[in-house]
């Protein structure tokens, strides 16, 4: 299979482009900058530079490709949420997809599209299950997400499959959200966020990339999926399991007043809670390696 990449150079894009070439697959990457991406990605793979917000040359190259893996987007945590700020999460996801559909629907050889989505689809559900079928919440991250498939959906043209996939807390030892939660914990000052009691939808990056691969070979997924493991702990079940992983104490709270005067509307990301069921992978036979926890933090910070 020849696999098309947007977000290739990221913390998920990165052991993607290892996991398809390991496996024998061929991969062909967008990036705006070749030499940054040739010293990140494994070989061989092609290099097709371009920006995919822009309509370009890329296009071409992704129509040559059997699938395609929309993975392209800023960061949601990097910066506070500033107006300037929202209207670039907003063009590099929405501008990037509405590009990559194009490109599929001028395609005859592109058969299926994963794209990138987020849990913040739900919205704050609170303690109810949140499964793929659920409607979507009305904060930004909520308008953001469903815009976002939106654009996606614009590739389901009758001959390709579009699958969306909704990812939660990606958890990595090198990158992404796990470092930045460990620091105060070497301070003594780890604990959970508001009162504890939001809901942490959270998925090993092993367990996010297997997932991906398992959508791309299983024809009978298409639409929503949520990228999560089954049975997602509260924020203070979090904190107790990373404080007891690191050896330090965990009963530091950060009020939810704190994380809004500090971050501002950034801080509902911090504070909602997304009981988010990964129904569809299960239903199709798909198996995490690390579903509980404990063994997965163990496992990132030995």
């Amino acid at each position: 299979m020849k696999v098309f990449l947007t977000g290739g150079t990221g913390l998920v894009g990165r052991a993607v482009v290892r996991a398809l070439i390991e496996r024998g697959d061929e991969v062909v990457c967008v990036t705006r900058d070749r030499k940054r991406a040739l010293s990140r990605l494994s070989r061989p793979v092609e290099i097709v530079e371009g920006d995919p917000t822009v309509p370009g040359a890329w296009q071409r190259a992704l129509g040559d490709c059997d699938a395609v893996v929309n993975l392209a987007g800023e960061p949601v945590a990097a910066k506070r949420w500033t107006r300037k700020r929202k209207a670039l999460l907003r063009r590099s996801r929405l501008e990037c997809t509405r590009n990559v559909a194009a490109a599929v629907n001028a395609s005859e050889r592109v058969r299926v599209l994963i794209s990138a989505s987020a849990v913040g689809y739900y919205g704050d559900g609170g303690a109810d299950p949140l499964y793929e079928q659920n409607e979507g919440g009305r904060d930004f991250l909520g308008r953001l997400a469903h815009e976002w498939e939106g654009c996606a959906m614009e590739a389901d043209n009758g001959r390709t499959r579009v699958a969306l996939l909704r990812i939660g807390l990606v958890l990595d030892r090198e990158d992404g959200a796990l470092p930045r939660m460990v620091l105060p914990y070497r301070f003594g000052l780890g604990g959970p966020l508001g009162d504890g009691r939001a809901y942490v939808p959270w998925i090993h990056r092993h367990d996010l990339v297997r997932a991906i691969l398992h959508v791309l070979d299983r024809e009978a997924i298409a639409g929503p999926v949520n990228a999560v493991v089954p049975d997602p702990p509260t924020r203070r079940e979090f904190a107790r399991t990373l404080g007891r992983v690191l050896g330090r104490p965990s009963g530091f709270t950060t009020p939810g007043f704190v994380l809004n005067l500090v971050l501002g509307e950034m801080s509902t990301m911090l504070l909602q809670s997304c009981r988010a069921v990964p129904k569809a992978l299960r239903a199709n036979e798909f198996q995490f390696e690390y579903r509980e926890l404990e063994p997965a933090l163990r496992h990132l910070l030995s």
